[in-house]
């Protein structure tokens, strides 16, 4: 597997940058992560755009326009040289003073990193994955908005902790008002009576590319597809479950804190929008 790693214009083997970058000290960054067919960013525009909308959320100035990310990685993906790829773009505030004032940098990094796909397991797809409805709530919107995509994971990486000795492979956060919210890297949907189901925005979740792709082609394919509040009892009574993501895609969820989620397979729901989504990416 070949990487390369793009920082602010120059590629190399490896790399290592300053401790005393912001987006090390303190989370203070903003990324997006893509994957490619036929090793071609897949959605690349509409990543970009909200690298640049997550960066003016908190008030970070990118130094260069969408034009320059798209040459940049280009290049990097033509020196990784791989069959497909994943993409991770990442804008720190940069290096300053170790104290969380932003105004001490005065020069954001940008690290373009290009490696191999790593995929998940067929299985994971055929016979889906076991969740747990984790007790670390969501962060809330009034503090730091789950929709801006920060280098700011903890929340997540405390529920994944949950899960993790739960069992399970993946965990679902509720806010701080009990509604349903997304998984750790992923949007939620489940399934009742054929009708989609998906927590709306204003719960506090992040406005996945993957996610407004599925519910586009639910629509498209004659599916009810509703955004709403439910608390995480609701899932309880779902038929089927799934999470998407740019590298999960469409993945099913067959088992909900221990036990089956409807048969305990994949669902035709789920398993019509799985195969939607692959002819989609390779249309």
């Amino acid at each position: 597997m070949t990487t390369k790693i793009n920082f602010n214009g120059q590629i190399h083997d490896e790399l290592n940058i300053s401790v005393l970058d912001h987006g090390f000290l303190f989370g203070d960054s903003v990324y997006e992560v893509v994957c490619t067919i036929n090793n071609q960013p897949c959605f690349l525009e509409k990543h970009l755009c909200r690298l640049f909308a997550s960066a003016k959320a908190i008030s970070l100035d990118i130094p260069h326009d969408k034009q320059w990310f798209h040459e940049q990685l280009k290049a990097t993906l033509q020196a990784a040289n791989n069959t497909e790829s994943y993409i991770r773009i990442i804008v720190t505030r940069g290096v300053g003073e170790v104290n969380i004032d932003p105004s001490t940098c005065h020069k954001p990094n940008i690290i373009i990193i290009v490696m191999e796909t790593k995929e998940y397991p067929e299985s994971c797809y055929e016979k889906g994955i076991h969740v747990a409805l984790v007790s670390i709530k969501r962060n809330s919107r009034d503090a730091l908005n789950p929709n801006v995509k920060t280098g700011n994971y903890l929340n997540n990486v405390l529920a994944k902790v949950e899960s993790n000795k739960l069992g399970a492979q993946d965990a679902i956060m509720v806010n701080s008002s009990g509604h349903l919210t997304e998984g750790t890297t992923s949007n939620l949907f489940f399934v009742r009576d054929g009708h989609i189901f998906t927590p709306s925005l204003d719960c506090g979740l992040l406005s996945g590319i993957t996610r407004e792709m599925i519910i586009q082609l639910s629509k498209e394919n004659g599916f009810r597809v509703e955004e709403g509040r439910w608390p995480g009892e609701e899932l309880c009574e779902a038929e089927e479950i799934f999470l998407t993501g740019t590298i999960k895609k469409v993945m099913p969820v067959t088992h909900l804190d221990g036990r089956p989620v409807g048969s305990g397979k994949p669902g035709p729901v789920t398993l019509k929008l799985m195969r939607l989504y692959e002819f989609l990416l390779k249309g």
